[in-house]
């Protein structure tokens, strides 16, 4: 039985449960309950042209869903989530989840580790509403975990990674040594429980994950394009990281690399146009 099979609670779908928005708890591979929710397709405006579902009722060519990671500290219910879900909704339908350690989902957070199995949960659940083809986005964290998850498991058509790292433990700007202290000191993961409700494991990892770049050259061999965003202006990365990533994938694969004026990071800085572009680009990569 897989992960979505495990789901605990729904809302909403009926006989076509692509075609309305729905919640569930779904339990992944190791235990956790995860906070998901699905917003079906809407279009681009009213009467909008497309099909309605999985089979031609309603949604987007294909049957295509978008599954949206957040970044850290996000969750389902957070403005900018709920903002770049229904910005995607008019080219697919979307199903968004809180992490583990953020916000209804349980668990602790391992800051990229364990999370790739949050994203194959919702993409099973994905799956079981009927859609044919599933695509990723994530932002921040959770862009190098839609990577990581594509080189680990595949299955996937596409996948675009919004400002997010290339390798673990960077510390080269001011954002990330703060950001460092909230995950690595008791006090800051009390700060990021309390301050920034987001829980976060206390324990190091044992292993190292496979590191964003790497995955990124893995997808290669997978034959799965992948999209690189980055703002000029991030806060947090510096431009080497997407063009690393991007480098990496591009060697003998398809991808893409957007640097983008002005923007700054992850889904909070994501305005509307470019959101836009990005589920242009999800709907169209096979």
């Amino acid at each position: 039985m897989d992960a979505a099979a495990k789901g605990l609670t729904r809302t909403g779908g009926g006989a076509r449960p692509w075609s309305a928005p729905a919640e569930a708890l779904l339990l992944t591979s190791d235990g956790v309950r995860i906070h998901a929710a699905h917003l079906p397709y809407r279009g681009r405006a009213e009467g909008a042209r497309g099909s309605t579902g999985p089979d031609g009722e309603g949604e987007a060519a294909g049957g295509l869903a978008v599954v949206l990671a957040h970044g850290f500290t996000g969750a389902v219910e957070r403005p900018a989530v709920r903002r770049a879900a229904a910005v995607l909704a008019r080219h697919a339908g979307v199903v968004t989840f809180s992490f583990r350690g953020h916000g209804r989902s349980e668990g602790l957070s391992t800051v990229g580790d364990r999370e790739v199995l949050d994203l194959r949960a919702a993409i099973d659940w994905a799956r079981s509403l009927g859609y044919r083809r599933v695509a990723t986005v994530g932002f921040s964290m959770g862009g190098a975990v839609v990577v990581r998850h594509a080189a680990l498991y595949g299955g996937v058509e596409a996948v675009a990674a919004v400002s997010a790292p290339a390798r673990w433990y960077y510390r080269g700007t001011v954002p990330m040594r703060r950001l460092h202290w909230v995950v690595m000191r008791p006090l800051g993961r009390l700060v990021g429980r309390l301050g920034l409700h987001t829980r976060i494991d206390p324990r190091e990892w044992t292993e190292l994950p496979v590191p964003p770049v790497e995955a990124a050259a893995r997808l290669t061999r997978r034959g799965i394009p992948l999209l690189v965003v980055h703002g000029d202006s991030d806060p947090y990365f510096p431009l080497d990281h997407p063009r690393s990533l991007h480098g990496a994938a591009a060697a003998n694969g398809s991808a893409e690399l957007w640097i983008e004026p002005g923007f700054g990071h992850a889904e909070n800085a994501a305005d509307e146009a470019l959101l836009e572009r990005v589920g242009e680009w999800l709907a169209v990569s096979r």
